[in-house]
């Protein structure tokens, strides 16, 4: 997947993002996108289900409370900068809420998201994914 990146990078002659400069929102909004794509590769590589199907059972991964959940289940596990892209998206003023979220878990899904994408963007899918495995295993396993 590294190599993707930086294979999309050179193909469209784009910069490396620098993600300290980045919006908070930002990160969220390219951290959802990935976060949704590797959850959906997880569950089509899991065997063969109707879309409808895959659909129901993404969602349930995607949603907010199901990061948030995510979020406080690896916590102790993530390295200062990765604290530091959490609370920054965590803390970020959003304009829009969840429908079926609360606040609090609203902030912690952001806060999830903005990681995410954080790590996507500096090129750690392997940490990225080592997370994401490791918090589907504490909040109750793997899709």
């Amino acid at each position: 997947m590294e190599e993707s990146i930086r294979y999309l990078r050179e193909q469209f002659c784009l910069p490396e993002v620098d993600v300290r400069t980045c919006s908070p929102l930002v990160l969220a909004y390219i951290g959802d996108s990935i976060y949704d794509l590797l959850i959906r590769t997880i569950l089509v590589s899991r065997g063969k289900r109707q879309a409808n199907e895959l659909h129901k059972k993404a969602s349930g991964y995607v949603r907010a409370s199901a990061q948030a959940a995510m979020i406080l289940a690896i916590r102790e596990d993530l390295t200062e900068e990765e604290h530091q892209a959490y609370k920054r998206g965590r803390n970020a003023k959003a304009f829009s809420m969840a429908k079926h979220a609360t606040m609090s878990e609203y902030r912690h899904a952001t806060g999830f998201e903005a990681l995410m994408g954080y790590l996507y963007l500096k090129d750690r899918m392997p940490r990225l994914i080592d997370l994401v495995r490791l918090g589907m295993e504490r909040t109750g396993g793997l899709p």
